[in-house]
């Protein structure tokens, strides 16, 4: 039985990457076809598949310059073709759930969320073009939500990450999806040290993660303020910082633990598919301020292991960081909601999956 595996690109190890990577430990011969991959940049795991590219590889430069592709992207996934494929796993945020499975084939697609720049981050994106071209990308985001919805029938079973991107498949692709969360490596995230006062946000600089927000809400409450992770938003928001706010950039993962350790809480100011980030901080026994209508809302219950605020504003978010930084939290009973999401869940759930389907001779 012959299993294929796709992916939108291989430029890093983010969550759909880490994802993909507890997959293909189920598939060990199972290729992996992507847009572009940048060598070096994921896990040697995932670099042990034999990984099959599209033409975009060449335009790419290598998988360093990709996001400017995005028109070319579905005809590239839908240029892969999968001989003698019995079953062909997908693992979406953009375009992967959009392959052409062959005659036969079974497609099990699992899905991050819709493309955000397609639909529920639209505007974000527009504001980002200039004026006199929006109009030619509104009539490009239409044609893409257009193919977005016709690509999504060619999927036999779609898993969401959330109950919030489930909501999303029903609403813009008229599917259901049946939530699996993903997989925390909650072995390596652990309690740790004595904690301090600031707190944390740990989030690509980009504009839909509004960790601005996340700056504003530290001033207001008079707290130092740690920020985790990269982006083209870097150099505003090193004007925006002021006193008090470090931008730490990329760091190890051992430092990304020490981290949460030493957080008085974890600020998440944003509308979150998941929260990976989350699960991790309560890993290391750190309580999580979060937005309510999030992906958050999965993980977080308010007054058991952080707050969500009700409105995505730096009042509602301050007022729920002060109720967190207001008492203690019980690091074991926080650690133990984290559990829930361990990779050994996510393993066993997935390995379920596959079985109900019919397909357990192909599991490694």
């Amino acid at each position: 039985m012959k299993v294929a595996l796709v992916h939108d690109w291989l430029t890093g190890m983010r969550g759909g990457e880490w994802v993909l990577h507890e997959i293909a430990r189920l598939f060990p011969g199972a290729p992996i076809y992507t847009l572009v991959a940048r060598k070096g940049s994921v896990s040697s795991e995932l670099e042990s598949h034999a990984i099959h590219t599209s033409w975009l590889q060449m335009l790419s430069f290598g998988g360093r310059h990709w996001r400017y592709l995005l028109r070319l992207m579905p005809a590239a996934i839908e240029s892969f073709t999968f001989p003698n494929a019995d079953l062909v796993i997908s693992t979406s945020h953009a375009v992967a759930k959009g392959v052409i499975p062959p005659p036969g084939a079974y497609h099990l697609s699992y899905i991050h969320t819709p493309m955000r720049y397609a639909w529920d981050q639209r505007d974000a994106y527009l504001a980002d073009i200039p004026r006199p071209l929006r109009p030619l990308v509104q009539v490009e985001l239409a044609r893409l939500r257009q193919w977005d919805m016709v690509s999504s029938t060619r999927v036999d079973r779609m898993i969401a990450n959330s109950r919030l991107v489930a909501w999303r498949i029903r609403h813009y692709w008229n599917r259901t999806a049946e939530v699996l969360p993903p997989p925390v490596d909650t072995k390596f995230f652990t309690p740790g040290s004595e904690r301090g006062d600031a707190l944390l946000t740990v989030a690509a600089l980009v504009p839909y993660k509004r960790v601005e927000v996340a700056i504003d809400v530290a001033r207001k409450l008079g707290r130092p303020l740690d920020i985790i992770g990269q982006g083209p938003l870097k150099t505003l928001l090193k004007r925006r910082a002021g006193d008090g706010i470090r931008l730490r950039g990329w760091v190890p993962r051992e430092e990304l633990r020490e981290a949460y350790r030493r957080a008085a809480a974890l600020l998440v100011p944003n509308i979150e598919d998941f929260g990976i980030v989350t699960v991790e901080a309560l890993a290391c026994g750190t309580p999580v301020i979060g937005l309510g209508g999030s992906g958050t809302v999965d993980i977080i219950r308010p007054g058991r292991e952080g707050e969500l605020a009700a409105e995505p504003t730096v009042n509602a978010l301050a007022e729920a960081a002060r109720k967190v930084l207001a008492r203690q939290w019980d690091r074991d009973a926080l650690r133990a909601r984290a559990e829930l999401f361990s990779r050994e869940n996510f393993i066993c759930r997935f390995k379920f999956l596959i079985d109900r389907l019919g397909f357990a001779k192909a599991l490694g």
